[in-house]
Formats: structure tokens, C-alpha cells, sequence
């Protein structure tokens, strides 16, 4: 069993009033407030450790820092190409994909993550302005 942090509790809690998807220095930042002799290394740690125990998920994109989702429920992001926001998609019906991409494996497929990219809404918006 795990051992309790108030360091770890308040990142949970962090992330958990959080839609943005933020990234580690943004998490570091914030815990810094409530705990000034933090490290980054610390909030590091816990923040890979809540992702490997599944209290949260870690949203590695391949393009810029990771950044951390206080949902730990399957779900769908999309990345904005311009100013690299992270948001949460409402889809539905997808699992599907799973038995489509098992029909020619052998393995067992048990899920998968699927991102979307192009620009969002605001910058949209700014593009139209």
C-alpha cells in the first residue's frame, strides 16, 4: 500500500480542479504556494507515480512538455497546433476501434489513445478577427 503524502494529496487536488491540462512547472508553481520547500523532482515523481497508480494521466504528446489530466477516466484530447492547448473531447461510441484493431491480431487489445490535432476554438476566433 501506498503511503500518504500531503505533498502528493495536494497535487491530486490540484489537478483535480483543473481543465487545462497543465503541465509539470505549472503544477510545481502552484504546489510551491502551500509548500515553498517543494522541488520540481518531488512534484515530478508524484505526478508520475498518480499516473502509473491511475489517480490521474499523463498526456505525452511528443510535441513540447508532458502535461497531466486530474481525470483518470478514458477520454479523448485535442491538441491546438497555434498556441498548444490541451482540451478534453466528448466522444462517444468509440470502443469500437478495439475490436477493429484486433480483427487481424493475434494479441488482445485492451484499449487504446487516440489524439486530435488542428486549432481550437479561441484561436479560431482570432483567425477570424
Amino acid at each position: 500500500m501506498l503511503k500518504r503524502s500531503k505533498q502528493r494529496d495536494a497535487i491530486l487536488n490540484f489537478l483535480t480542479t483543473r481543465y487545462d491540462h497543465p503541465t509539470v512547472e505549472t503544477v510545481y508553481l502552484n504546489i510551491k504556494e502551500d509548500f515553498p520547500n517543494i522541488s520540481l523532482g518531488t512534484v515530478y515523481r508524484n505526478l508520475n507515480l498518480l499516473s502509473k497508480i491511475g489517480e490521474i494521466q499523463k498526456i505525452a504528446s511528443g510535441v513540447g512538455p508532458d502535461r497531466f489530466d486530474g481525470n483518470p477516466k478514458p477520454h479523448y484530447h485535442f491538441f491546438c497546433k497555434e498556441c498548444g492547448a490541451v482540451l478534453d473531447l466528448k466522444l462517444e461510441g468509440l470502443e469500437h476501434i478495439n475490436v477493429l484493431a484486433g480483427q487481424d491480431f493475434d494479441g488482445e487489445i485492451d484499449g487504446h489513445i487516440t489524439y486530435f490535432y488542428g486549432k481550437c476554438p479561441e484561436c479560431m476566433r482570432k483567425r477570424e478577427s
